[in-house]
């Protein structure tokens, strides 16, 4: 019956529950001794409904704002120089623009404003800053822009004293009554019995209710540091920065107004700012108003706010205005005081308090009733019915002390909050594991999770690439440092010019001079390997880039599969360049450059032996990748689409990735807990099959599926099928969402999925876990997760999972053994009432 009444009305989803549900089960709770301390970890829904009225107002600002930047740029003809006053403490610290001014432009979308200051360029040099080199890292000038513009920090409440929550402690409405019950103790006791001996009632209750208060507080109080540091942890965001002309990784919470910072796709916007450099910035501006349409972002519209999405494309942005002062900045104060959803365990613990309060509350009433009517009958008997006196009115407080008494014992008030401690406390605990759970409700979910669906580059891999073979100009070669030179001998100088113009400008990576003056290469593993490759082949990487003029990029993502861009040629002319996927490239391919450096039709059996070449690579646990390159006419623009087809064919590289430590250890661990493991990856499928067999995840009576083949299965097909699947090669993010809508819909699994990429957002929010990689995750994925993978090792996954496991098993050991000390004590404070009267 219990069970029922629960499930009715105290259930709720891991993540993602309505406020309808979160509302019905707080109105249902009724009358609760001391609310302060029972819903101190539940989320403050009046909050969130606050945050939702912001970001409504800020789409409507923003709407106004472009229609109005809009109607402008077609009417600006020319532009008087603004005539803003620039106040005198800002004058003195040498710029000569002032925050509010900034924030007005940027906010407001004011193109008018924005020229008047000289455009992207006037606003850097008003700021004193170089769009090249950056901020100068002076700790004086650093200190004097903090001063003016602030710091990159939204506003917090403050950290509560231990004395709060001792106050807190006192709320407890039956601690109030005991104490009412002490004073009058007191009062009648001296004035019966005198001093000291009539007091001993009374201060014996009042030691009881300082006990509770200190013990209570106490603990409540150091689980609330526990919490404070997750917080700070679950808040470390990094950004590629630019200071003193060198490229550097800084925290968001450094940046100041005038610094260059660096967005890809998937990157969080860390403040408000101007678009500098870059192409095809698409920003997600949902998390700020709402708005699921994204905005593209370039010169003419160079506005970006503090907290949207880099969605798709690279830019450069100058930093204009931070914390406080940008919406962002106001948006994160409210919604941090709005908190985390209640994990299901919680809410029905909630629901097993309320329904023993509600018998509590009876039992106590029914003592009270039976002592007195104890007392009256002893009284009638007597003949004294009408005749009361001071040890009367004591017997009669005792009477209402005891009945208290039974709700302070029966009520198990505390046990949503311990549970709330315990997965605290457990959360702590997997953070020294490498693992930020970032939802409460995780920690529960994960310990009855039975499919792990994880990505294979990173996860089961060490992430440490380097490229180990080629097939360039159609000769294959082992790749090492002595035998670089040996691959520059073979080529010719024009295929040589060519394999370097492609790896050095087709790249979402860069080689630079760090703070230390050494050589650095950043971007993703893959990214790396192919420049350290360039790099071994005497290739010089700011050469290259200067030597060309790149006119469009086409940045890769986890749907083509590949990375495109146009440039313009010193002599003129424009040349594309391709790389991505083996098997996608080469059939965009119809032309192929021979041993000779020469560009030879793409026949039968040069197709063969290059798809022969890709197979033998990816036979030997390689990944492949496939570039190539495509001449142009002068008629392409901008705004055209990066051609498909009728590209030549440089070469393949084919990168090693080593398999992780442990990892086959762990995959056993997690099959002998019950718990499938399934590898989800966007490589090619021998090379997924070769991985996933010395992992120990693909086994003989297991299926090795591509995600083409796997869309085109009908609903019947998917059925006999997915149960099978053990890999799933060359797969989109859309694949991965399916996989994991059947495992929990049509199956009943419980399903954790890792994730890295942006668009791998959609499979983290459906799983019931979802699981970020703390390292080459991008913002994007770590906001969709529960829990975030800070070494984005597949062992850490399966060590949260026992964690999982031993905290809700622990935690059903504690709630029976709670509950069974309740009713026992129950009973005995009834029995032992009614004994007595």
């Amino acid at each position: 019956m219990m069970e029922s009444y629960l499930k009715e009305n105290f259930d709720v989803k891991p993540k993602n529950s309505s406020e309808e549900a979160l509302e019905r089960w707080r109105k249902l709770c009724g009358m609760v001794k001391n609310p302060k301390r029972r819903f101190r970890f539940t989320a403050n829904l009046s909050k969130r409904q606050e945050a939702d009225a912001m970001r409504l107002g800020n789409k409507e600002k923003l709407k106004v704002a472009v229609l109005v930047s809009k109607a402008a740029f077609q009417f600006i003809q020319e532009v008087k120089p603004s005539d803003e006053k620039v106040p005198e403490e800002v004058k003195a610290a040498g710029f000569e623009i002032s925050g509010d001014e900034l924030g007005t432009i940027v906010e407001g979308h004011d193109v008018k404003k924005l020229k008047s200051h000289g455009g992207v360029d006037g606003i850097a040099e008003k700021l004193s800053t170089s769009t090249s080199k950056g901020l100068s890292s002076d700790p004086d000038s650093l200190s004097k822009r903090q001063d003016i513009y602030g710091i990159n920090k939204f506003a917090e409440s403050e950290a509560k004293s231990f004395w709060v929550f001792v106050w807190e402690a006192l709320q407890d409405m039956t601690l109030m009554i005991l104490g009412v019950c002490a004073f009058v103790s007191l009062i009648v006791g001296i004035a019966t019995e005198g001093w000291p001996k009539g007091a001993h009632d009374g201060l014996g209750i009042v030691a009881s209710i300082l006990l509770v208060v200190f013990v209570t507080a106490t603990s409540d109080y150091r689980q609330s540091l526990q919490f404070k540091d997750l917080d700070k942890e679950k808040k470390k965001i990094s950004v590629q920065v630019t200071r003193d002309g060198c490229r550097q990784k800084m925290s968001i919470y450094e940046l100041l107004a005038g610094d260059i910072v660096h967005l890809s796709i998937g990157d969080q916007v860390p403040a408000d700012g101007l678009f500098l450099s870059g192409f095809s910035v698409l920003i997600d501006e949902s998390s700020l108003t709402g708005e699921s349409e994204p905005v593209m972002v370039n010169s003419e519209y160079p506005f970006l706010l503090s907290g949207t999405k880099v969605q798709d494309g690279s830019c450069k942005m100058l930093v204009t205005t931070v914390g406080m002062r940008t919406q962002w900045g106001k948006l994160m104060a409210t919604l941090s005081e709005g908190g985390d959803d209640e994990t299901p365990l919680q809410v029905k613990l909630n629901g097993v308090a309320t329904v023993i309060g509600k018998i509590g509350l009876f039992f106590a009433v029914v003592t009270f009733a039976v002592l007195v009517q104890g007392l009256v009958s002893r009284k009638l008997q007597e003949g004294r019915i009408w005749s009361w006196n001071g040890d009367d009115a004591l017997e009669m407080l005792e009477f209402f002390a005891v009945a208290v008494t039974i709700v302070v014992v029966a009520v198990p008030e505390g046990l949503p909050l311990a549970v709330t401690l315990s997965l605290a406390f457990a959360m702590k605990k997997m953070m020294n594991d490498k693992a930020l759970v970032r939802h409460l409700a995780a920690c529960e979910t994960m310990g009855s999770a039975t499919t792990i669906c994880s990505d294979k580059t990173g996860t089961l891999t060490t992430n440490h690439m380097t490229v180990v073979k080629t097939c360039i100009c159609m000769n294959t070669n082992e790749v090492s440092n002595n035998k670089a030179s040996d691959l520059c001998s073979e080529l010719s100088d024009s295929s040589m010019k060519l394999l370097l113009q492609s790896i050095f400008n087709n790249t979402g990576g860069e080689v630079v001079v760090n703070k230390h003056g050494k050589r650095e290469i950043l971007g993703t593993p893959t990214e790396t390997a192919i420049l350290e490759f360039g790099l071994s082949l005497g290739g010089d990487f700011q050469a290259e880039k200067q030597e060309c003029n790149v006119v469009k990029v086409e940045p890769f993502n986890s749907t083509k599969k590949k990375m495109s861009l146009v440039v313009e040629l010193p002599g003129g002319g424009l040349r594309a360049h391709c790389k991505g996927a083996s098997e996608i490239i080469l059939a965009s391919c119809d032309k192929v450059l021979n041993s000779a450096g020469e560009v030879v039709l793409l026949n039968e059996e040069s197709s063969n032996h290059l798809k022969a070449t890709i197979d033998q690579f990816a036979n030997e646990a390689l990944r492949t990748l496939c570039l190539a390159y495509k001449e142009l006419d002068n008629g392409f623009s901008s705004e055209d689409p990066i051609p498909d087809s009728g590209y030549t064919c440089i070469g393949i590289v084919g990168i090693k990735d080593p398999v992780r430590p442990g990892v086959k250890e762990s995959v056993a661990v997690c099959r002998s807990a019950g718990i499938t493991v399934r590898m989800v990856t966007g490589d090619n499928i021998n090379t997924a099959k070769a991985i996933a067999r010395e992992c120990g995840i693909l086994t003989d009576d297991g299926i090795a599926i591509e995600g083409p083949e796997f869309r085109e299965k009908s609903e019947e097909e998917l059925l006999k099928l997915i149960p099978k699947i053990q890999v799933m090669a060359r797969s989109s993010p859309l694949d991965k969402h399916t996989l994991v809508k059947h495992l929990r819909n049509t199956f009943g699994e419980v399903v954790a999925v890792t994730g890295d990429g942006t668009n791998d957002a959609p499979a983290l929010h459906e799983a019931d876990i979802g699981l970020a990689m703390g390292i080459a995750g991008t913002e994007v994925a770590k906001e969709s997760a529960d829990v975030i993978i800070l070494d984005d090792n597949f062992s850490t996954i399966v060590t949260v999972a026992k964690w999982g496991r031993s905290v809700y098993i622990n935690i059903q050991k504690f709630v029976q053994f709670q509950l069974t000390v309740n009713v026992v004590a129950l009973i005995v404070n009834f029995t032992s009432a009614c004994v007595t009267g």
